[in-house]
């Protein structure tokens, strides 16, 4: 098992993704090996610094980096030796099974598609986020590949996500809602009741409509809906937990019974911290591409790059891109 590592993406590359490559090395297999695309001068000092020796990392020499602010088709195109492209191409050609990268979100989707390009059958990628919820988690698609969608796009979205969870998870059926403005099946615009029509026959455990505030209740373990309001619901959770830790540490601090009470719920507290930690579910996936990718957040600490290569670990060993493939096809979609 080969995973191929832009090494040069993220706010604080290469720096978090090799303090990542060094956290993740002793829970690996023997047969897994890393791959550090980028800047070699800069990568080989990192590993030294961090007194990283360990046979099963790599490095591949590239000249160029993706930055953030590029127009995406842009700088796949014109940035043939970039750390991103090179990683993608590495999946393409069969010499890694997954790519990962913290870089530029658009160059990613962008890169894998052309590159990597879509299973047959599929007619959109879907990025597709782990979120916490009462009793376990939730596979949210999709959350920012596409922001404009069909219902056929969002039916194709439920059967990747389905497939993903049976695969990774282990869920016999999964339960698939559908993002919307009410529970009630007339509710919602245009998009939504023509998809929900469409839900009720696919091949998929429809549950009915999800509303916002049940995303996380444990109800559903895929809500599927267009990158624009994934994106926004990713956005809203990510700072709402922010927002609730906060409060609960200004609570705490704010006397000495306070204090004491804290010290008290200490492992009730650091448990809920962990639970609404990013960090811990490492990265997005892109499911509906002849690969593996992750999508690790911009801002990624060595623990969150840890978390993402972890995931690839898992992605490869479910085998979820064969099953994807298999479960569009029996659809008879036509591209």
């Amino acid at each position: 098992m080969k995973i191929a590592i832009d090494a040069m993406g993220g706010d604080f590359a290469p720096k978090a993704v090799l303090e990542g490559v060094s956290l993740v090395l002793p829970e690996l297999a023997k047969d897994v090996e890393l791959v550090l695309y980028g800047d070699e001068a800069a990568i080989k000092s990192g590993l030294k610094e961090l007194n990283i020796t360990d046979a099963r990392v790599k490095t591949f020499a590239t000249s160029e980096v993706i930055g953030f602010d590029e127009q995406p088709t842009l700088a796949i195109r014109k940035k043939k030796d970039s750390s991103m492209v090179r990683a993608i191409e590495a999946v393409a050609n069969g010499e890694a099974d997954c790519v990962l990268s913290a870089g530029s979100t658009g160059a990613l989707l962008t890169g894998a598609t052309l590159i990597i390009k879509r299973l047959k059958g599929v007619k959109r990628p879907a990025l597709a986020t782990v979120l916490p919820t009462l009793d376990g988690c939730a596979l949210l698609l999709d959350c920012g590949a596409n922001t404009d969608c069909k219902s056929d796009y969002l039916v194709q979205f439920a059967i990747m996500g389905s497939a993903y969870m049976k695969s990774v998870f282990g869920l016999k059926e999964p339960r698939v809602g559908l993002l919307n403005n009410g529970a009630e099946e007339e509710k919602g615009n245009e998009l939504t009741k023509e998809t929900h029509g469409l839900l009720k026959t696919a091949p998929v455990r429809f549950t009915g409509n999800c509303e916002a505030r049940d995303v996380l209740s444990g109800e559903f373990d895929v809500v599927v809906c267009d990158g624009f309001d994934g994106n926004i619901v990713l956005k809203g959770t990510e700072g709402t937990a922010i927002l609730m830790m906060s409060l609960l540490k200004q609570g705490m601090m704010k006397n000495l019974r306070t204090k004491i009470g804290a010290l008290l719920c200490k492992p009730a507290f650091k448990q809920l911290k962990k639970k609404l930690d990013y960090t811990e579910y490492g990265g997005a996936p892109l499911l509906g591409v002849n690969g593996g990718v992750i999508k690790a957040h911009g801002s990624s600490n060595g623990k969150a790059f840890r978390s993402a290569i972890l995931q690839g670990v898992k992605l490869i060993d479910s085998n979820v891109t064969a099953l994807l493939g298999a479960e569009i096809a029996a659809m008879g979609v036509e591209e």
